[in-house]
């Protein structure tokens, strides 16, 4: 278990992260695809051909940030349950120019091209299994005796500043808060006191801790298979090496 910085949970590291892609492989056989696909393309005609554009970061930036809610003070205090606006507007230009292709490809090229990446650097898709470890500890933590204890608390000391909600991602979620580009007031106060209820309580921490211990058991009972899925990742990303320039 790797806590990193004990007060901010973006650092903090899973069990089952050891099973999952890094974010560093992920983009590398990303740019190997692209680049591939665009070699592809442009030997087929289409010259003015590009890959889109990868999406900015938008929220929680690693497997823990954000995983239970927000915890930056100073970005609640502007933004919420916002991302950060500048991260937003990004986001938002990327997907826009994503989706403008002034090549004339026709599908059935792309699909080929797309078709050669896959043969020389597969993607490194989550284990199945991993990903289910990941989904099921999330869910089965919050019933976990010192998370329940944990909630309890933030509840009660929301509730002493004016808010009714039974567990942190419940404010989170909360269905006023959900326009992506509307940050009231109401919901600026909030956030504000949802992070000061956590901070007081460690909620976050508590969280964490309850779903490691959930990790490391189901890990154990299904070590042999995690390992394979491991290596298969770990070839994945060898290949991609071999036939990138991307290095």
């Amino acid at each position: 278990m790797d806590t990193g910085d004990p007060k901010n949970p973006a650092t903090w590291k899973l069990p089952i992260e050891a099973y999952l892609p890094t974010k560093a492989d992920t983009q590398f056989i990303v740019a190997t695809r692209d680049e591939l696909i665009d070699e592809c393309m442009k030997a087929a005609g289409y010259d003015q051909w590009t890959p889109a554009p990868d999406l900015p970061e938008l929220g929680g930036k690693t497997l823990t940030d954000w995983r239970y809610g927000i915890h930056n003070a100073g970005l609640a205090a502007k933004r919420g349950y916002h991302p950060d606006e500048a991260e937003q507007r990004a986001y938002d230009e990327a997907q826009e120019a994503g989706a403008v292709d002034d090549s004339g490809a026709d599908d059935t090229t792309l699909k080929g091209c797309v078709a050669q990446a896959d043969e020389k650097a597969p993607t490194a898709q989550p284990p199945t299994l991993a990903q289910q470890i990941s989904d099921d500890s999330y869910v089965e933590s919050m019933n976990a005796p010192s998370v329940v204890d944990a909630f309890a608390k933030w509840s009660s000391c929301m509730k002493a500043q004016g808010y009714s909600y039974t567990k942190p991602m419940d404010a989170n979620d909360d269905p006023r808060f959900s326009d992506p580009y509307e940050v009231k007031d109401e919901e600026i106060a909030t956030a504000k006191a949802d992070v000061a209820c956590r901070d007081k309580y460690d909620v976050e921490k508590v969280w964490f801790d309850a779903e490691t211990a959930l990790q490391q058991a189901a890990i154990a009972k299904n070590q042999a298979a995690l390992e394979e899925a491991r290596m298969d990742i770990k070839s994945a990303v060898a290949k991609a090496k071999s036939v990138s320039a991307v290095q």
